[in-house]
């Protein structure tokens, strides 16, 4: 049986209840620390850590913006790399900056709407009830069309105009010799998922996303419709200097607590390379001049 179709006006969209879950007065980051429902590459090791602050060093960066900081994780790190460290967290302003701004797993949750192509082969948005609502339409439709056209009706879509425009916001904040980059799990138009990818996470577990706030609500980013340059976290983390190379057995004899921390850093870095996992993340990032292009570039290429 076909979803009931109901209009906007009787219930909140998708987006709407996805936002109040999360950032209302009772919402999930109001009360709850990231670090405890799920893990980032900054959780990870503090490896990513010191490859952010190698990149910034690279680009000539002394300052780094870091969206979507969370619990401060990244930003330890870098400060005890040198580097200044501006922290944005919920009601945060977004300052303009020459320097490096990382947002690190921020895109993907920026509240999206959600379509769904009907039995009639329509689109419609999905609303807080999981039934379908009004035609999508204007700017919404005309992003599905570019960069996720629906095929067959239940096929279903996060349409990613509120993280395009999020995006370009920080991308605009940035002065000369300023470089931004994105990093998250996504995917590009020729692979999408039919059926969307919206999910939850409670506990270190992921769980169905239910929008009443007691969980972290999330959906992969469409990365190609960011604009910039995109890069795989793996490549970009070993152009960084991230080596999950193992250290030889004959420095066991000679240093053991040596090759015992060359060994456990090792496998911190194979998590953070693991194309499956954290490595199969995508880093988008764009520079304000040429200049600051080259610099990137330079830094970003194995």
């Amino acid at each position: 049986m076909a979803a009931v179709r109901r209009s906007t006006a009787e219930l909140t969209t998708f987006r709407e209840a996805w936002d109040a879950a999360l950032y209302g007065p009772d919402g999930f980051y109001r009360r709850e620390r990231p670090a405890a429902h799920f893990r980032t590459s900054v959780h990870a090791s503090e490896l990513f850590g010191q490859a952010v602050a190698r990149l910034a060093r690279a680009v000539g960066a002394s300052e780094v913006v870091d969206v979507g900081a969370g619990s401060g994780e990244l930003g330890r790190v870098l400060r005890s790399e040198g580097l200044e460290v501006v922290e944005v967290e919920l009601d945060d302003s977004l300052p303009s900056t020459a320097g490096l701004v990382i947002a690190n797993e921020w895109l993907d949750n920026v509240p999206c709407e959600v379509a769904e192509l009907d039995e009639d082969g329509v689109p419609r948005y999905l609303l807080a009830d999981w039934s379908l609502g009004d035609v999508v339409e204007g700017n919404d439709l005309a992003w599905l069309e570019t960069w996720w056209p629906l095929a067959e009706p239940g096929d279903r879509a996060e349409i990613g105009l509120t993280r395009d425009q999020a995006w370009a916001d920080v991308v605009g904040r940035l002065a000369p010799g300023g470089v931004a980059v994105a990093i998250d799990y996504g995917h590009v138009r020729a692979g999408r998922p039919p059926y969307g990818t919206v999910t939850g996470f409670r506990a270190g577990r992921e769980c169905d996303p239910v929008l009443d706030g007691s969980c972290d609500v999330t959906a992969h980013v469409a990365l190609d419709s960011l604009g910039g340059s995109l890069v795989m976290q793996r490549d970009a983390l070993q152009a960084l200097g991230v080596s999950a190379a193992r250290p030889s057995l004959e420095l066991a004899q000679t240093d053991p607590l040596r090759y015992i921390a060359e060994l456990s850093s090792a496998g911190e870095a194979a998590e953070l390379l693991d194309p499956s996992g954290l490595g199969g993340f995508g880093w988008v990032w764009t520079a304000a001049d040429e200049a600051a292009v080259r610099r990137a570039s330079r830094a970003l290429s194995a």
